[in-house]
């Protein structure tokens, strides 16, 4: 982890922590919906989802250290982008 990351998690706490996670999980949806709203590809939109990805990674990245999964996601992350490919080659038949 990036040793920003871990002293926000360690200056900040797990809940408070959490809770913003929740809130920039919350802040992506709902830059997302707007672009459903407005229309995808409206480069207005762009920037704000693209801030909005950085901050759920930055704050994803502090949530497997805080639930000590960061060994864990990338095998499930493995095994769930094959499960999609073999639906995607299913579904092409």
């Amino acid at each position: 982890m990036h040793p920003t990351l871990k002293t926000a998690l360690d200056t900040f706490g797990a809940y408070a922590q959490t809770v913003v996670a929740i809130e920039e999980l919350s802040e992506l949806q709902k830059e997302l919906c707007k672009a459903i709203r407005t229309g995808i590809g409206d480069p207005e939109n762009r920037d704000h989802i693209a801030e909005e990805i950085a901050d759920v990674y930055i704050m994803l990245e502090q949530m497997e250290a805080l639930f000590d999964v960061s060994e864990d996601v990338p095998l499930y992350r493995i095994a769930k982008i094959d499960r999609l490919g073999k639906r995607l080659k299913e579904n092409a038949k």
